[in-house]
């Protein structure tokens, strides 16, 4: 009973320090998230009175994986049962796994210091989970510091990852500390040395660094907060209504020193054909309205818009079939680039998997209508193997249109900057969350977006917190969520590549090979037992 009581608290009191890594006040605690599961581990694995060991360990490494997913991420639910249940359920299951890989490799190997070894199969975990299509990056560990930026300026480096190898390697100082008892300064020094030296490092380079910047100048940037009801309102008016409105609230606002004008993911509710934008009329309405009047602006909006397959092309693996011409199609969650030029394309490629596109869609491809898009399409949405970057009139600016959920992955950003990004623009429709901490974390994460790619941000949200993010991660001009708002800033481009963009995130890919050979390594050692 003792035992079980053991277990229970410290699972519990592992699952709230991983949680409390999210929130301001207290992200210092998740250095310490990891203890309590190492101490179960150890107590586990050397006893020799706890029958069925591996599932009684599972069990107390869930429960604490469970409640980090449901303390952070609950607000999920409000957007979509489904997406919650897959998020608060079965992500604790892959973190197991993961953790089961490292258990099992350690009681074969049977060292000290076989307890490092977590690290690579964590790290290649995490990068792992961002590239299949259950992929779930918001609980990279390394995400934790965007609620404290000012602690991880050395981003530009290493990327999420290294917060996340930072974490793990304190974690396990710390309970090396605890467990072997020896509290002289030599043994104290290493844990409070790993914790400080990063943050310390992080002042300096705030206190040091100039961000180089690119000679033409600054880009006076308008971002609107149109803040429709996306449940009640959004795709319920008509089109028409909603684009006057937005005359009507940059009036005023709107001269000839913008440069640019940013409105949020699926402003133009307005669905269209790529290549018949002619027969459009929210792209009528803009040129004729606002390019027309304003020749040298450029404008970066959302929409939903289609593609049609030709008869002699092989439709994607996410393709509906008309049922009248018996055409095959592709709906997209679109960012769109419109100026006196024309219109460039970007079709959102992260997508939020079982809300926007059903996993695996070849193999699903009968279940795919019940992946349901938060833009009012139903079915799995298409996507496109590269990150476009849209180009200025004048072809010196390279904007980033990230859309959503993309903004919080970091090597996918880093891909826009390193094809010729020099700033970032983030097109969101948080409303879906409602005044919920999903909001909160989703613009939070920007920050890590800013220093990883040293580069400006406009966040254009519908619903709010529409900002602008400087390069080391600072908020500024902040709207009130639920509440219209247009906001407008100089923005200074950067042509300057961090090493982070330049050369990937290393740790990651690094991580993720050790982990494969450890676990090939761990069947050797398995079979070799045997």
């Amino acid at each position: 009973m003792l035992q079980k009581t053991r277990f229970l608290l410290l699972s519990i009191l592992s699952g709230l320090l991983f949680s409390a890594g999210w929130f301001t006040p207290s992200t210092v605690l998740i250095f310490f998230a990891w203890v309590p599961l190492f101490f179960i581990e150890d107590f586990t694995s050397n006893s020799e009175t706890i029958k069925k060991k591996k599932l009684k360990l599972i069990g107390a490494v869930y429960l604490s994986f469970f409640i980090w997913n449901i303390c952070v991420t609950w607000w999920i639910y409000y957007a979509s049962f489904g997406g919650a249940a897959m998020a608060i359920i079965c992500n604790p299951i892959f973190m197991c796994v993961a953790f089961m890989v490292w258990y099992n490799l350690k009681q074969r190997i049977n060292k000290p210091w076989a307890i490092w070894l977590l690290i690579p199969i964590w790290l290649g975990y995490e990068y792992g989970h961002t590239l299949w299509d259950l992929t779930w990056s918001w609980l990279i560990i390394g995400n934790a510091f965007a609620f404290n930026h000012n602690w991880v300026q050395w981003y530009e480096f290493t990327g999420t990852s290294g917060g996340s190898l930072w974490v793990l390697i304190v974690n396990i100082l710390i309970y090396k500390l605890i467990k072997n008892k020896s509290y002289s300064i030599p043994s104290i020094l290493k844990p409070v040395g790993a914790l400080l030296i990063p943050i310390a490092l992080s002042y300096i380079i705030l206190s040091i660094s100039i961000t180089q910047r690119n000679s033409s100048g600054t880009n006076k940037t308008l971002v609107v907060q149109p803040n429709i009801d996306p449940y009640n309102d959004k795709f319920n008016s008509a089109p028409a209504d909603q684009l006057r409105n937005l005359l009507f609230q940059i009036k005023g606002k709107l001269d000839s020193t913008v440069d640019f004008l940013v409105l949020p993911e699926t402003f133009l509710t307005e669905s269209f054909i790529e290549g018949r934008e002619n027969e459009s009329f929210s792209l009528h309405f803009l040129m004729d309205s606002i390019i027309k009047k304003y020749p040298n602006i450029t404008i970066v909006t959302g929409a939903t818009t289609y593609n049609i397959f030709s008869p002699n092309d092989t439709p994607s693996s996410t393709a509906r079939k008309d049922g009248n011409s018996g055409d095959y199609y592709d709906v997209f969650n679109t960012g769109l680039q419109l100026n006196k030029e024309g219109i460039s394309y970007y079709h959102k490629s992260k997508l939020v998997p079982g809300v926007e596109r059903m996993p695996f869609p070849t193999l699903f491809k009968p279940l795919e209508s019940l992946a349901i898009d938060l833009g009012g399409t139903m079915g799995s949405l298409g996507i496109q193997d590269e990150r476009a970057v849209f180009f200025s009139h004048h072809k010196t600016i390279g904007i980033a249109p990230v859309i959503c959920y993309e903004s919080a992955y970091s090597d996918y950003v880093a891909d826009y900057v390193e094809n010729g990004a020099n700033l970032i623009f983030i097109i969101t429709n948080d409303g879906w969350w409602e005044n919920t901490p999903g909001h909160k974390q989703h613009l939070a994460y920007s920050r890590l977006r800013a220093i990883e790619t040293r580069r400006e941000i406009a966040r254009c949200a519908n619903t709010g917190i529409s900002c602008f993010v400087t390069p080391y991660g600072d908020i500024e001009q902040a709207t009130t969520y639920w509440e219209p708002a247009v906001i407008s800033k100089n923005m200074t481009p950067n042509d300057k590549q961090t090493l982070f963009v330049k050369f990937g995130d290393i740790i990651s890919y690094s991580s993720s090979i050790l982990a494969i050979l450890l676990f090939i390594w761990s069947q050797i050692l398995r079979f070799k037992k045997s």
